[in-house]
């Protein structure tokens, strides 16, 4: 046993109220009125209040007043606003504060009342639980700047391993102007370099922001890592002499009492004789008295062998006259070797009053012990009975639907209330595997002594990883004790680069949850109604889509109304007449003299102006219900017929009212759109070239529309120019050029009035967002990452008849040449266009320009007949290529044209030695054909000149039926290399449908270069491409050479045209060697959720050094899967497959296989995949399903094979089953255990479910149900409860539904997860509890989940979805369940 004094020392100094100074000037002859009021701080109703007295001489403006009290009123960015008691008026003169009066301080216009009765009350023991500040300057400090929180005045500064070694810094606006000056000035003051700054337990503080979070003091390091030591931050900041003999001048008459109130304590703390029971970690203490609370004090000793196995340290600890002692908490700093520590109990005694406290402890206080926390408080004990109980809060914070919403940095909370706080804690253990991901609500369990009525929160985080930006929307904590739930409304970022970038924030709670439900619900409402506003903005034509019919909403010439119009219907269109806020005037767009109105709560067409005049009303939903102006309750309403209808007769809700808005002419050529991802979030293009969905709705996320058809356009930016929106080689960027790969397909979603962008060159991928918002192309899924809603900023315009909107002719042509070569040389410095591609540069507006290295002019002549078309050039060297040129003019009609020769600037860069060019048209307009007679080349600056002699007909119909031709580079009158004609021989496969209409284009492959793609139109057969056939083409090339590989290219655009290719074999003329290319496989073909439309093919002779793109090199975790579907005629699926693998680890999650539609998993066949399973551990099962889509989902899954590509350990686990078992079964997974010959493989258990619904009114559900089992050996998965055993009819009031489904054995039951789609008219469902039974070999279990919640949108707390724990599972649902055998 030792004995440790402890210099720990903190106290509170009050801050001197201003006297009144004596007049100097005798000859003021009115008497000065002084006004003595008192300030409290806004929603703080523990602020005891300042008071101030107020004449002209003290403050002589109403801003000193105000920058006077910023240093007394502690808020964020100090008092900006002062307002009577309500909050009712504000006061912005000296005139108006009146003698005697309080007043609020707030630091913005919103304000919070204060019950002032309860402010002005002595505070109870437990009320002040602030933590100690310095003594306050004399002069009020300066509000901090509105980019970061106010910063503390002072901060001590320990070097890096040597705590001795510290300076105290003064945080001036000076050196905190940004993070590296900070760290520039602490290089100075500790005269060595610094680079990282660390908290005292060792955490990385890497902003100002985290400055302001730690403790007062900070560890300054190089580029070495954290050093532990003994960083005391009350050590150092002790004053030179103790309180009684301060130098320090107090108010006089209360120096000697502060003396004698002064609290010595002497600290006596046993660790337990249990093994590992010492610690290597910082221990520290705060107490807790009726006057306020001690700082945390660090319990420190001289030889460093503090707390080990079975010890008991004793301190004296000096704290200041903290009043009568209530409850004391105790934790450490994880740091060191081994911070676990298992405290056994603690003795306190007030050395002044001679007090003794005893509290037994017997906790561990460990990361890996008990329920994980490192801190924990204990009430003093009175009588043997505690003076406050011990509470287990139960935390639910939610995050916000924002993209990028989540975070993965360490949050920390501190709950205050009327008795006190919690201090600081982590978030550390939740009811999910990963914390605080976009949308999720963890619940976490937080234990201290009770704290009466909470009335705040102060919520952040330490700003560390990646992603550490956060969306908090709302954290709800419930008191078990009194059963009584507070909600604490957030709804803003915590991220440094967005909002105001605070990353931690001071929360109130709302007085009722209730009403703080509906203050969430109306704060939605607006929310949506200012994103989608602009659809009623006077001009647009609408149309109104019914989510109870279907269809839209029509008035017909005779003024009748109905909501069963087809998309295309013209009395469905309606013109924005009149807007005034939300109310508006919606015209029927065919007939002039009607419009939508509301007659005596009858939906009609009228002529009137008054009954016409509707308040559009927004739903968070995204839908908008029409309410008259007139009359407000009566609304625009339709039954499931598509009649109108009265509220009463409908019975189903807000359904029957709720309307899709859908603006005419979004996408027109020319228009300026934002593709919103979320209220206030849109798709961006980042300086980096990627698209992401969290971006602003700013002019960096507008989009230009090119349209190219009626259903397809590209999208530019318009921050941006030349950068389309693509999705290429699995990749969705913006870095596009304006080819194919930025052609997508507009499919409009009518559920929601969103739109998805489907890739034209890769039909069923779709652009998509990740969690984080990062853009990635996606199955179409039905889910909110495909989903975009456009906004239009500037309308388009339709396309002149004859043009196209690539963007060589879809823009207008309104800039200079000076501008263009300006806007391309910008575009060449962002990188956009390659370094090698020639541009095209217009006729030169000058001839004293400086002539270019790069320089080329382009001469073409037109045989007897010219073209409409688009003309392309490509230029091939010895370096490489440039291309490809679009040889076009401001006036393209005016080009090609017969016998004339057009002239072209273009620039050409660091391709060596010119040997070949190629040339050729794309074969649209209405003169597709060509006779081209010559081109020739001449260097601007050399003057040298290349002459290639052509005389072809480019024409799918003329001669050889090709628009592209090749021509040689001529050497003393011999072509470098000569052309070279290629026999094609393409093979079509036997299988059942393997042939296709659709059109197939190749690219041969040589040691010179390729032959650019050719289209594979003339064949010696009538019909292209049937099953079975050889189809023989010819392809006129300059030589390349020894062939090396073909690149075989399919565009279908359904499942009916795709292509089955067996090989193709290569002949040059002139000889009988032949380059077979085997493919055998289908076109296109998917590949891990990627569709492919093309494949690179290589000689047999070189297969074994080329093998396919798709079979790449094997990573560490990668797994081949071969999928083998059955021998039956309709074994196959055209569902989308998706596999989960189950290791000892960790699970997989969802594996997208493919998809039936890309033909793949045909009957007989084995499709195979490669997959990553990186630290997974050890596999155990399987899990294997589909999405039920297609015409034919039902799928014969035969066999499963997992092999290890790095240690080729192999399973095979044979199924030999219909997937769903039966046609009435709607169980759409198969589960597989593992078969390994040491272990015994887990059984397969069939799991009866019993769904008990509710008695209450409406308590029954049309929505299609959906159940999880969690155990102690996994989950079921997502599975849907189909077909009762004991009903037709399921999930009626009051009854018991019987359910079946298979799963590997899951262990001991823990936990369901149930929830509903929401579909049908009556979705809302009471679900009263679950019931779960199984019998397995070794035992068997009956388990109940009580739930009795509505699961409905509209009641309750609006989820739809609910976690139901059993007995004896620390879980955290609402409910409990019990195991009833």
């Amino acid at each position: 046993m030792s004995e440790t004094p402890s210099t720990s020392f903190s106290t509170v100094y009050r801050t001197s109220e201003g006297q009144v100074p004596s007049s100097r000037h005798l000859s003021i002859t009115h008497p000065v009125v002084a006004k003595r009021i008192i300030f409290y701080k806004s929603g703080d109703p523990q602020f005891r209040g300042v008071r101030v007295v107020v004449n002209p001489r003290s403050f002589k403006t109403f801003d000193a007043l105000l920058d006077s009290l910023s240093g007394k009123v502690p808020l964020p960015f100090g008092v900006r606003n002062i307002s009577t008691p309500r909050g009712r008026h504000s006061i912005t003169r000296l005139e108006e504060l009146e003698d005697g009066e309080s007043y609020l301080c707030s630091h913005g216009r919103k304000v919070q009342p204060v019950d002032l009765d309860k402010a002005r009350r002595r505070p109870r023991p437990w009320l002040s639980s602030r933590s100690v500040n310095t003594h306050a300057p004399r002069r009020p400090a300066a509000p901090a700047a509105p980019s970061m929180p106010r910063a503390p005045r002072r901060l001590l500064v320990f070097k890096n391993g040597d705590p001795q070694s510290r300076r105290v810094v003064l945080l001036s606006r000076r050196v905190t102007q940004s993070f590296e000056v900070f760290l520039q000035h602490l290089s100075q003051v500790m005269q060595c370099p610094v680079a990282k700054l660390y908290a005292t337990d060792g955490r990385k503080v890497p902003s100002l922001q985290a400055v302001t979070l730690s403790s007062g003091a900070v560890v300054a390091a190089g580029r070495e890592p954290f050093k532990p030591g003994n960083y005391d931050i009350q050590k150092y900041l002790l004053p030179a002499k103790l309180p009684g003999i301060s130098h320090r001048v107090h108010r006089k008459g209360n120096a000697r009492a502060e003396s004698r109130k002064s609290g010595n304590w002497k600290v006596s703390i046993t660790t337990s004789d249990l093994a590992n029971a010492g610690t290597s970690s910082q221990i520290y203490i705060v107490l807790y008295g009726q006057h306020r609370s001690s700082v945390p004090i660090y319990l420190y000793g001289t030889d460093g062998g503090r707390f080990q196995d079975g010890h008991e340290d004793i301190f004296t600890i000096t704290v200041g006259d903290i009043g009568m002692l209530f409850k004391i908490r105790i934790g450490h700093t994880n740091t060191g070797c081994s911070p676990s520590w298992h405290c056994k109990e603690i003795h306190l005694q007030n050395m002044n009053s001679g007090r003794q406290f005893y509290i037994p402890v017997q906790r561990w206080l460990a990361r890996d012990q008990e329920d994980g926390e490192i801190c924990r408080e204990f009430p003093i004990l009175n009588k043997g009975q505690p003076i406050l109980p011990v509470t287990i809060y139960e935390l639910h914070v939610a995050t916000g639907e924002l993209w990028n919403a989540g975070t993965v940095a360490n949050v920390y909370i501190s709950i205050y209330g009327e008795k006190g706080d919690t201090g600081s804690r982590q978030l550390l253990t939740s009811n999910s595997a990963f914390n605080f991901l976009r949308g999720q609500i963890n619940t976490f369990f937080l234990e201290a002594v009770h704290l009466g009525d909470l009335y705040k929160i102060v919520i952040g985080h330490d700003g560390l990883g990646s992603g550490n930006g956060w969306f908090l929307d709302d954290v709800v904590i419930k008191d078990p004790t009194t059963n009584h739930e507070y909600v604490f409304f957030c709804h803003r970022w915590l991220d440094q680069g967005e909002d105001d970038g605070k990353i931690v924030r001071e929360v109130y709670a709302r007085d009722n949850s209730i009403f703080s439900a509906r203050q969430k619900l109306e704060l939605k409402r607006k929310e949506t109604w200012s994103a989608e506003r602009w659809k009623f903005i006077k001009g647009n034509t609408l149309q109104f889509y019914s989510r109870l019919t279907g269809g839209f909403v029509r008035l017909h010439p005779d003024g009748t109304v109905d909501a069963i119009g087809k998309k295309t219907d013209k009395y469905g269109l309606f013109d924005v007449t009149f807007n005034k806020g939300n109310v508006c005037i919606f015209q029927s767009h065919k007939m002039r003299h009607l419009s939508l109105a509301l007659d005596n709560g009858i939906v009609t067409g009228m002529v009137s102006r008054a009954p016409a005049e509707l308040r559009v009303l927004y739903q968070p939903n995204r839908c908008a219900l029409l309410e008259s102006a007139l009359v407000p309750g009566h609304t625009v309403i339709f039954d499931r017929h598509g009649k109108i209808a009265e509220e009463s007769s409908t019975g189903y809700a807000d359904l029957s009212k709720e309307l899709l808005v859908f603006v005419k002419g979004i996408f027109l050529n020319s228009a300026v759109i934002l593709l919103a991802t979320s209220l206030y979030q849109a798709l961006c293009l980042q300086p980096d070239g990627t698209c992401t969905g969290a971006g602003k709705q700013s002019e960096k996320s507008y989009w230009k529309v090119h349209k190219v058809s009626s259903e397809i356009c590209m999208f530019e930016s318009v921050k941006n120019m030349r950068m389309y929106l693509r999705i290429k080689d699995g990749h969705c960027d913006g870095m596009g050029t304006g080819d194919i790969d930025c052609h997508f397909k507009i499919k409009k979603n009518l559920e929601n009035a969103s739109i998805s962008l489907e890739s034209t060159k890769s039909p069923g991928l779709f652009v998509g967002l990740q969690p984080d918002g990062q853009a990635k192309p996606v199955i179409y899924t039905k889910d909110e990452n495909v989903f975009f809603y456009p906004q239009v900023i500037q309308f388009g315009r339709e396309n002149p008849m004859g043009m196209s909107a690539t963007p060589s002719q879809g823009e207008e042509k309104i800039q200079e040449s000076e501008t263009q070569k300006e806007t391309l040389s910008k575009s060449e410095a962002r990188g956009s266009l390659p370094s090698s591609a020639a541009k095209e540069i217009r006729h030169s507006q000058s001839s004293e320009t400086l002539l270019s290295e790069d320089e080329w002019k382009v001469l073409v002549l037109t045989g007897n007949t010219g073209t409409q078309a688009n003309v392309t050039l490509w230029v091939y060297g010895e370096e490489g290529v440039a291309g490809p040129i679009s040889l076009g003019k401001d006036s393209p009609e005016q080009l090609f044209l017969p016998r004339q020769e057009d002239e072209f600037q273009v620039e050409i860069k660091s391709i060596g030695e010119i040997y070949k060019i190629r040339i050729g048209h794309d074969g649209t307009s209405r003169q597709p054909e060509w006779s081209l007679q010559r081109v020739t080349m001449q260097h601007k600056k050399s003057k040298k000149i290349l002459d290639f002699v052509a005389n072809v007909w480019l024409s799918r119909i003329q001669a050889e039926g090709d628009t592209v031709c090749e021509l040689p580079v001529m050497k003393e009158g011999k072509p470098i290399f000569p052309l070279m004609r290629y026999y094609v021989d393409v093979y079509t496969g036997q299988l059942k449908q393997a042939e296709t209409e659709s059109e197939v284009s190749l690219c041969l492959y040589g040691e010179r270069g390729d032959s650019g793609l050719r289209l594979l139109h003339k064949s010696n057969m009538p019909v292209r491409f049937q099953r079975g056939q050889i189809d023989k083409f010819q392809v006129e090339a300059v030589s390349l050479g020894k062939l090396q590989k073909v690149l075989l290219c399919c565009e279908a655009s359904d499942k009916s045209q795709y292509w089955y290719c067996e090989k193709v074999i290569v002949r040059e003329a002139g000889t009988t060697s032949e380059s077979i290319f085997t493919c055998e496989r289908w076109l296109p073909f998917m590949s891990q959720g990627i569709i492919h439309s093309e494949v690179e093919l290589y000689c047999q002779e070189m297969q074994i050094n080329h093998q396919p793109k798709i079979q790449e090199e094997a990573n560490d975790g990668d797994w081949k899967v071969t999928v083998v579907t059955g021998d039956f005629e309709n074994a196959g699926t055209t569902a989308t497959v998706s596999l989960y693998v189950y290791g000892d680890t960790r699970c997989s999650g969802p594996i997208i296989l493919g998809s039936g539609k890309y033909q793949l998993f045909n009957p007989n066949s084995a499709d195979i995949f490669k997959i990553n399973l990186e630290d997974i551990g050890e596999i155990y099962k399987i899990r294997i399903g589909h999405d039920n889509s297609g015409k034919d989902p039902r799928w014969y899954l035969e066999e499963i094979r997992l092999e290890n590509m790095a240690t080729c350990e192999l399973f095979c686990l044979t199924v030999d089953s219909w997937i769903p078992e039966d046609e009435n079964s709607g169980d759409i997974w198969k589960e597989i255990p593992v078969v390994r010959t040491s272990t015994t493989p887990l059984p397969v258990v069939v799991y009866e479910i019993r769904i008990y619904t509710g008695t209450r009114p409406g308590a029954e559900t049309e929505s299609n149900v959906f159940i999880n089992l969690f155990g102690t050996r996994g989950d079921s998965g997502k599975r849907r409860l189909h077909q009762s055993k004991s009903h037709k009819a399921e999930f009626q009031r009051g009854q018991v539904d019987t359910f079946f489904i298979k799963a590997v054995s899951l262990g001991k039951l823990k936990k369901v997860l149930i929830s509903h789609d929401g579909t049908g008219p009556g979705n809302g469902w009471f679900l009263e509890n679950v019931v779960v039974k199984c019998e397995e070999e070794e035992r068997s279990q009956e388990v109940l989940f009580p739930c009795n919640r509505w699961l409905d949108e509209y009641q309750d707390d609006g989820k739809t979805e609910r976690e139901l724990f059993s007995e004896g599972c620390h879980g955290t649902g609402k409910g409990r369940g019990s195991v009833i055998s």
